[in-house]
């Protein structure tokens, strides 16, 4: 079970997920309470051990500016939270989360047109894309017929549930592992336990 630790602002953040389990460690470049600078994500993770996946999570950015981040965050993965098509996914220079807001079957018909190394189901956000702290219907992505990283709403108290009612290929949170607006570490080893003990 594949878990990324999202929205991690903080270098002590960091290494409780990392030391705690995480595979993936996602930072945020898109607008966002969460929003960190490309230089700020590559001080923050300068220590983190190779097999742990470094992801930038973008909206709609420019080739450029995802280029930029890459070069400057060493970035592992892309994650596009955004309308960005299939050809554009394609010109990216790094392995692509590409991430889908799932209110309707339309969205789940969506994710085929897509080749990329993994699909992200999230709930449709509030203010942002993307960490609303809300669920969705996760029935609606039992029959995907992709293999899914389950984002919306997960917390330590749920993401056993999820898990077993949908089966994903991994699971990823951000606000499910706060208190207060801030990441919270037991919250965070508690949901890598939880979910890794799930599989």
């Amino acid at each position: 079970m594949l878990v990324k630790i999202c929205g991690l602002m903080k270098k002590e953040d960091v290494t409780t997920a990392v030391e705690s389990g995480a595979d993936y460690i996602g930072f945020v470049f898109a607008d966002s309470k969460r929003r960190i600078s490309y230089s700020h994500a590559a001080n923050i993770s300068s220590h983190i051990p190779d097999y742990v996946k470094k992801v930038g999570v973008f909206v709609n950015p420019s080739i450029d500016e995802v280029n930029e981040a890459v070069a400057v965050a060493k970035l592992d993965f892309i994650q596009l939270h955004g309308d960005e098509s299939p050809e554009f996914c394609s010109k990216m220079p790094k392995p692509v989360i590409k991430a889908f807001s799932i209110s309707e079957q339309t969205d789940i018909e969506n994710m085929k047109q897509y080749q990329v190394a993994h699909i992200l189901a999230d709930a449709p956000g509030a203010d942002y894309r993307g960490g609303s702290g809300h669920t969705f219907d996760w029935s609606m992505i039992k029959n995907s017929p992709q293999e899914v990283i389950l984002a919306g709403g997960l917390t330590p108290e749920n993401v056993s549930e999820a898990i077993r009612e949908t089966a994903p290929l991994g699971v990823d949170v951000s606000s499910g592992v706060e208190t207060n607006g801030q990441k919270d570490d037991k919250k965070i080893t508690a949901f890598i336990r939880q979910a890794k003990g799930s599989c």
